[in-house]
């Protein structure tokens, strides 16, 4: 094989970047294929679309059509894990868009197919090739920070306004989307937070308010604290109502801390580590010698969707490792998971999640939502600069 052929199922905003930069921009991938359940999506297909691009209503028949080698599924999240799994089982290797799923029950469903099949199955966390978190992550896992005390991550540069979630029904409800700002515009910071520091919290307490801006039932603004097994602790602050907005993550250890703001990665490094400072400083008022490192980081690449999708190729073609295995996708989605549980319940929720008793709120909130809200079905909308 010198060249992978790939379908894309939902060429909504996302598919359509996806079908372009398959088209023209990543070396050994050929779009050969796309399949949506809606009519007038499948006619933006047959007018923009080079006529050698199939055109398919149901998964089935992409699945079984033999056109291609490979499935990126950008459909809406509930559908992630049943069409991989079913992807998986006709042989095919598989991209998932963000995020891996809604509950991480069907999404362990997800990766036990995976671990079943000998096919590659990776996921668009797309800000892993980012150079910032790269390098943040290589220093972390270096040592150089030492043990993690503390991380916060203040992430409210998601401005949503009242006509985006308008612009489809499924949008920012329980039934179609699953959640909010947790699920649509975090998870490649909920993977980037344990991803670049190796840790995976203990327990959660989270604080969400839904519809707190804008006309929907989900949640629009969380504030939400954790704690580490080494007693680090944690925060994450996000929200799509306010503007401007913040991106700043900031991770404090023994010897200094690191902060990720403004596109620049800088190293606060501590002359002395603070317990060994603390360990032999007698002179009562004082700190460790503190150097401002401003560490250099090459930006002349990275954090694009092309970056998974040429990685992705040449795993199926030179095997070269996943920079995003689908599995992982899992471990984001347990942190919304359990900040929602914790919102739901008003108490402590332990890691790993009780999965049954979170699809069990969620089914319930489905179930019981009287929300109604105008849908304004339009045009696609503009995803250059999203995530």
């Amino acid at each position: 094989m010198n060249k992978v052929r790939f379908g894309i199922i939902g060429v909504g905003n996302m598919g359509r970047a996806h079908a372009f930069s398959l088209l023209n921009e990543v070396k050994g991938a050929e779009l050969t294929a796309v399949c949506d359940i809606s009519p007038e999506r499948l006619e933006w297909a047959a007018e923009q679309l080079p006529e050698h691009v199939l055109r398919f209503s149901t998964a089935e028949e992409l699945f079984t059509s033999g056109s291609i080698d490979a499935v990126l599924i950008a459909t809406p999240h509930y559908d992630h894990p049943p069409l991989a799994i079913e992807a998986l089982k006709h042989g095919l290797h598989v991209l998932i868009e963000k995020p891996a799923g809604v509950f991480t029950k069907a999404v362990q469903e997800m990766n036990d197919a995976a671990a079943q099949s000998d096919r590659k199955f990776g996921i668009m966390y797309n800000q892993r090739t980012n150079p910032l978190y790269k390098k943040l992550k290589e220093l972390i896992a270096s040592g150089e920070l030492g043990e993690i005390r503390r991380t916060n991550w203040i992430i409210t540069d998601w401005y949503r306004s009242q006509s985006y979630y308008n612009s489809g029904g499924w949008r920012a409800t329980w039934a179609g989307e699953g959640g909010g700002v947790l699920l649509n515009q975090d998870p490649h910071q909920l993977d980037l937070w344990q991803w670049t520091t190796g840790m995976m919290p203990k327990r959660v307490r989270a604080f969400c308010q839904f519809g707190k801006y804008r006309d929907i039932e989900v949640e629009d603004d969380v504030t939400a604290y954790v704690e580490y097994e080494n007693g680090a602790t944690g925060l994450f602050i996000t929200t799509t109502g306010e503007a401007p907005g913040t991106n700043r993550f900031e991770i404090t250890g023994d010897n200094g801390k690191i902060v990720v703001e403004d596109g620049s990665l800088t190293f606060w490094r501590l002359r002395t580590p603070e317990p060994e400072f603390n360990a032999t400083y007698t002179g009562g008022f004082g700190q460790p010698e503190c150097w401002k490192c401003e560490i250099p980081v090459d930006k002349s690449n990275g954090g694009s969707h092309q970056g998974i999708l040429r990685n992705f190729t040449n795993a199926i073609l030179n095997d070269e490792p996943l920079i995003a295995p689908g599995e992982e996708g899992i471990r984001g989605l347990t942190l919304s998971n359990a900040m929602y549980l914790s919102a739901w319940t008003d108490n402590w929720v332990e890691l790993p999640i009780d999965a049954d008793l979170f699809h069990e709120h969620l089914m319930e909130k489905v179930r019981n939502s009287t929300f109604k809200k105008e849908a304004s079905q339009g045009k696609a909308l503009d995803v250059t600069g999203t995530h």
